[in-house]
This record gives C-alpha cells, structure tokens and sequence, in this order.
C-alpha cells in the first residue's frame, strides 16, 4: 500500500491550482483550513527518509549537581579548562553572587553576571558567551531560574494548573537554547539538602548530603551526563551516555575529566576505528586512580 506521504501532490494536488492562493491562505473559511493543514503535514512527511546510522562531533551537555559546599563551581572550571586548554575561552554565567570569581587565580576566564534569573535573561546570556567567542559556557546555576519560575507561578492570579502554560513554554525555551548552542555547556545544579548520621571514630556525626537537584522534574533527560558531587568533593554519574563513567567509582574532578569529555565528543564516524581513540575508556578509567 503507497504510503500517504507519497501521495500527498495526488491528493491535494488543487492547492497548485488556486487562482488566487493569497485569498485561499486568508480565507475563514474551515473547510480550506483543514486542506492545508493536512497539505503541510504531508508535505514534510515527504521529506522524511530512513539513513544509516553515523557518528559524528557533538556538543556536551553536562550537568553538576550537589549540596553547597561540595564544589560545583570548582570543578565545572576543572572540567572547562581540560576541553579547551585556554581559560580565555571558557566563559561562566554566574547566578552565584559572584562565587565564579573566587577561582580566579586558576585562569583568566571570562565572567558575566546575570543581572535577575529570568530565562530570558539566560538565553540572552547564552548568546553573549557565544559571540564572544567561547568554547565552553559554564551556567552557574540553572537552579536560580527554576526558582524564579517557581516564584513567577506563585504570584499568577487565576487558576494554579492552568498558569502553568505561562510558566512551561519559557522554561521550555531556556532548555531549548542550551540544547542548541554551539558551545559545550556545563550546567551546576543546587540539590536539596540534609543530614544524615555517619558513624566516625567510633561517634555518630551529622554530615550534609545532596538530594533532589533544584530544577524541573525529569530534566537530566537533556543532559548527555549527570555528575553527583558529595561533600568529599568527590562525583560519581546517575546519567551517562557517554560510557566514560557507567560503573566507576567514585572520583575527583580534575581537567583530565574534561579531556576525556572532549575526546569522546569529538569521535566521528572515521575516527572510531582509530587506535587511538580505542583507548578512551581506558583512559577514563584512570580517573579514578
């Protein structure tokens, strides 16, 4: 049986023949509205073709998700440095009053401060970085525009679940523009905090830990991986496509993280039969050493 997408000049072929297609774009009238929207649908229907599968150069989308203190912004800055070698063109959005410049003396990278947490304010940001010339834009944090979100929600009159349609699509529009920007992009995460009681010496001590991340539910799917940060300063991945770190212990964060990163964003098609390139995952399993 011919597929409807194939068959879409035979069955609305008329559309060619409109006298007038200005007055049949503008009509009111209903009947024409649904030809053409069926008209578009198959249309791009017929653009739509199977390939073979092939590897090419990506774009990391890295997320760093931990307590206060456990050091998100420290090593995001480790992690940009070892994908690019050049501080100059590593580029940090901070959210965090400031905390980005307390690393200075690692590099001379590039600092903009936002000046509120609207996501517009964000995409704005992005496309900052991105004229200035960076490689790698560390956003630090996201969490400040969800709870900006949060607070916009809050203050809307009328019915709570349907003003959420105000509040998605702008949060839908920020995640869309780290998806496709033509940086790397490490993301810091706040998590939820709290204490637990682990047994030092013999004495039972409260001790933070992370929890939830601060964002909307269900966005490390965006991500290409996820970092856990514990307060020891060490990461471990609840999300990882990459392979580099699935079933590793945990480790501490250093630039040769952000080489390994690089070299795997970096594989193609080509490249993948390359000896050296064979030696990715063993070179990441040396981050844990």
């Amino acid at each position: 049986m011919p597929s409807p997408c194939s068959d879409w000049k035979t069955n609305f072929g008329e559309v060619f023949f409109v006298a007038d297609y200005r007055e049949f774009f503008q009509t009111n009238n209903k009947s024409n509205r649904q030809m053409m929207s069926v008209f578009i649908h198959h249309l791009i229907c017929s653009f739509m073709q199977l390939r073979p599968s092939m590897r090419r150069a990506a774009k990391m989308r890295l997320a760093l998700a931990g307590a206060s203190g456990s050091g998100k912004t420290y090593s995001s800055l480790l992690i940009a440095y070892g994908m690019t070698s050049d501080w100059s063109r590593v580029a940090v959005i901070d959210s965090e009053n400031g905390s980005a410049d307390l690393y200075a003396h690692l590099g001379n990278y590039q600092v903009l401060t936002l000046p509120d947490y609207s996501p517009e304010t964000y995409i704005e940001a992005i496309g900052i970085c991105e004229q200035a010339g960076a490689e790698v834009i560390v956003i630090d944090s996201i969490s400040h525009c969800w709870d900006y979100l949060l607070d916009f929600h809050a203050n809307l009159q009328g019915n709570s679940f349907a003003n959420w349609a105000k509040v998605t699509p702008r949060q839908n529009a920020f995640i869309q523009r780290i998806l496709n920007s033509s940086c790397h992009i490490i993301c810091t995460m706040r998590s939820k905090q709290d204490y637990v009681l682990s047994d030092k010496n013999g004495k039972m001590v409260p001790e933070k830990v992370g929890l939830k991340a601060v964002q909307r539910d269900n966005v490390d799917y965006e991500f290409t991986a996820v970092l856990d940060i514990a307060m020891n300063h060490k990461a471990t991945t609840s999300k990882d496509r990459t392979g580099l770190f699935t079933g590793r212990p945990e480790f501490t964060i250093t630039p040769a993280v952000g080489q390994a990163i690089l070299k795997w964003c970096n594989m193609t098609q080509t490249t993948q039969s390359n000896p050296s390139t064979q030696n990715l995952h063993s070179h990441a399993s040396s981050l844990s050493a």
